[in-house]
């Protein structure tokens, strides 16, 4: 009887141990849980934060990967509104502090209003058709601008990030729909190559698929059992949501001219911007029906004069460019550095009226 109350204590014990360090190393027992939706597809559910592998993670009260805000703006505050997917929503795989939302927020921030990024070699392009830079054309630096110059001043600074894993244009336009756009002066969106092939909005893999769960796990053991020892469960619904047929490409076109439209009927500027997968970078580059694609939102861009910044050029001048990434489409906090300087560059451009 001794020896088995030694051996029950023993595995109780090991029972704690593990669970304790799955929840204090790893975050396991605490993912961040989704909400479905029948026009969004699904958003992160409000109020949450939780560290997962090290990484913090806060949702706010809107589904933001933001702390707390107000619907409304305060007058002494300068505010821009982040639209996107995993990209702009950073994921477990991204602190807090590294999201391009909080790098964003921390450019504008910058004492003397300087801008810094697009004069030593990194290049976009505008909407209306015109090259920002290239390899071959380099812009020069431009001198230091003051807060009054472009009209930010000494405001308070909010970036907002409205995003979500897999969203596409027309969850983001949703999104918009549903809640507005913040009293943001500015509104950003960013998209991937991939984006542009999205399907209609759908919240078949809330709480069925390991990724979006709807609820928390019983015990942090739970979830690393069903994560990578149980294979993953079969979703019949979701072959039928990407067997979606027809325009794909005009269907996204189309949710982000609404996105733009709202944008303006609010007296926000708009700026659209668009990372590369990393096969597209170097050669043999973006496949036949991408460069399509890409011709077809090049031209969207220019015929609704839409501020646009393709940062395909720009990574392909990096002489490394797999730093910017930390897989075949999600960036690393070298990535999102590079990317969020472009967007301070341009917001500063779009609040100065120049295109």
């Amino acid at each position: 009887m001794k020896v088995l109350t030694i051996v029950l204590a023993a595995i109780v014990a090991l029972f704690v141990i593990v669970e304790v360090s799955l929840r204090l190393l790893f975050g396991f027992g605490n993912p961040l849980t989704y909400i479905a939706d029948e026009k969004i597809g699904y958003l992160l559910a409000p109020n949450q934060r939780t560290r997962r592998f090290g990484n913090r993670i806060e949702i706010n009260e809107y589904s933001m990967r933001s702390g707390a805000v107000t619907k409304e703006r305060s007058p002494d505050t300068f505010r821009v509104l982040v639209l996107g997917d995993s990209i702009a929503n950073g994921g477990w795989w991204t602190d807090q502090t590294n999201i391009i939302s909080e790098m964003l927020a921390q450019q504008l921030r910058e004492p003397d209003g300087e801008t810094r990024g697009w004069g030593d070699g990194e290049m976009g392009r505008r909407g209306d058709g015109e090259n920002f830079a290239s390899s071959q054309n380099p812009i020069p630096p431009r001198p230091p601008l003051t807060r009054g110059e472009f009209k930010i001043q000494n405001s308070h600074v909010e970036v907002l990030n409205a995003s979500a894993n897999s969203w596409g244009p027309r969850n983001e336009l949703a999104y918009l729909q549903r809640f507005g756009t913040f009293d943001a002066q500015v509104v950003v969106l960013i998209i991937n190559t991939d984006d542009l092939f999205a399907t209609t909005p759908s919240s078949v893999v809330v709480g069925r698929d390991r990724n979006y769960p709807d609820r928390k796990p019983p015990l942090a053991i739970v979830e690393a059992i069903a994560r990578y020892l149980l294979p993953e469960q079969t979703i019949p619904e979701l072959a039928q949501v990407n067997a979606e047929g027809g325009d794909r490409v005009g269907r996204n076109l189309e949710a982000i001219g609404k996105i733009q439209a709202m944008a303006t009927s609010t007296n926000s500027h708009f700026l659209l911007v668009m990372t590369p997968l990393l096969r597209e970078i170097g050669k043999p580059g973006p496949r036949d029906y991408e460069i399509k694609a890409r011709s077809r939102i090049a031209e969207f861009t220019e015929s609704q004069q839409l501020k646009y910044i393709d940062f395909l050029p720009v990574f392909n001048s990096i002489q490394l460019p797999e730093t910017l990434y930390r897989d075949h489409i999600h960036l690393s906090p070298q990535g999102n550095q590079l990317v969020s300087k472009a967007i301070s560059q341009g917001i500063l451009d779009l609040v100065m009226g120049n295109r």
